[in-house]
């Protein structure tokens, strides 16, 4: 069992995000505290199996002041129990924390930190609409290995004007044992996107084939398209996610996988905010044994570990080999797909074409 918590308060909206996120407001924390707890109670009453891992996300769970965090804390801690049995993860921005408050994260039982550092590059954190400099993203890093924290960064790459390779080395040089990258992605109802602002398709390549050379020569491990780690440092709680596992979900607009009597599971997405707050439910579907094969394989082969045709089959009644025979025999012929025993593996040339990959499993389906 996995439970993400979806926090939706930001020091400020960032121009490229399109997460559900709003700047704080005393009022509205107040109202997500009480309607946070109701959820918890009322799911716990349904799923009360003990947690492996927990996810704070944003939002900028951060952002929120210790006596918040502890309030949640203590709902979770009755119902569920605090900390998780395995992993227990928290996001936050550089400008949120300093050492004395990542000790009391510490002594709460947080023990992975997710820091949102984007760049070491001014310039580029300016763009980007970030509220700290090179500086303070930097020590943060090195305020939260000191605190002993399993602690993951984040990069965004094809910033015009980013020099990626000195953002990496940067990194490198912390020692941080787990790196996230993300290309920077425009959608079309944020700033950016209003904006016009436009990816340059060079770039983004350049950025993907010069993270995974110079991560690896240090020793990380890209064991999913966008996550790179020292042996041992993986995010278990993603792996959920990628792997088909069952993961509850609190707060505005979060996203649960639950099981679900005579099918493979239901999805279940909740509301925006003001909806949330006046307790409306969540948009709920069934997974098919057809729509659940192509979440494994569009999750699935993000990862390094890849996809278990083997344990698909069972647990769809699907042979993959089968249905998409065609399409995983012309990518193993481009170099796009391995396949070893049941395990079926995207390469590195496929995972910089993964979308491409993916549609074709999906056209399939369609025609």
């Amino acid at each position: 069992m996995a439970l993400y918590l979806h926090i939706p308060f930001c020091p400020v909206v960032c121009p490229y995000c399109d997460f559900h996120k709003m700047l704080r407001n005393e009022s509205l924390v107040a109202q997500y505290l009480d309607r946070l707890e109701e959820e918890a109670e009322k799911w716990h009453n349904l799923h009360p199996e003990p947690l492996d891992t927990i996810y704070f996300g944003g939002g900028t769970p951060s952002h929120l002041v210790d006596a918040e965090l502890e309030r949640i804390i203590g709902v979770l801690d009755r119902t569920w129990g605090w900390p998780a049995r395995i992993e227990t993860t928290f996001e936050a921005d550089p400008v949120t924390f300093d050492p004395e408050r990542l000790r009391h994260w510490r002594d709460l039982g947080v023990s992975r930190i997710s820091i949102g550092v984007q760049s070491t590059q001014d310039p580029v954190l300016r763009f980007l609409g970030r509220l700290h400099n090179s500086t303070q993203g930097i020590e943060a890093v090195d305020w939260a290995l000191q605190a002993g924290f399993d602690t993951s960064v984040d990069l965004i790459t094809a910033v015009p004007g980013q020099d990626i390779e000195s953002d990496l080395n940067t990194f490198v040089a912390t020692g941080v044992p787990h790196i996230s990258v993300y290309t920077l992605t425009v959608e079309p109802d944020t700033p950016f996107g209003r904006r016009g602002v436009v990816i340059d398709p060079d770039q983004e390549a350049d950025g993907f084939e010069l993270t995974e050379r110079v991560l690896s020569e240090h020793g990380y491990v890209r064991y999913e398209v966008s996550s790179h780690a020292r042996p041992g440092s993986e995010s278990r709680h993603n792996q959920i996610y990628w792997h088909g596992g069952y993961f509850l979900a609190l707060g505005p607009s979060a996203a649960s996988f639950i099981p679900k009597s005579g099918a493979l599971g239901a999805r279940l997405t909740n509301p925006p905010i003001k909806e949330w707050l006046k307790g409306y439910s969540a948009e709920q579907h069934e997974v098919t044994p057809d729509m659940f094969v192509l979440e494994m394989l569009m999750t699935g082969l993000r990862t390094r570990r890849g996809v278990d045709l083997d344990l698909l089959e069972r647990r769809t009644g699907i042979r993959v080999s089968d249905r998409y025979g065609m399409v995983i025999e012309d990518a193993s012929k481009q170099g796009f797909l391995e396949r070893e025993g049941a395990k079926l593996r995207a390469t590195n040339a496929g995972l910089m074409i993964l979308d491409a990959l993916l549609k074709k499993f999906f056209d399939t389906e369609i025609n």
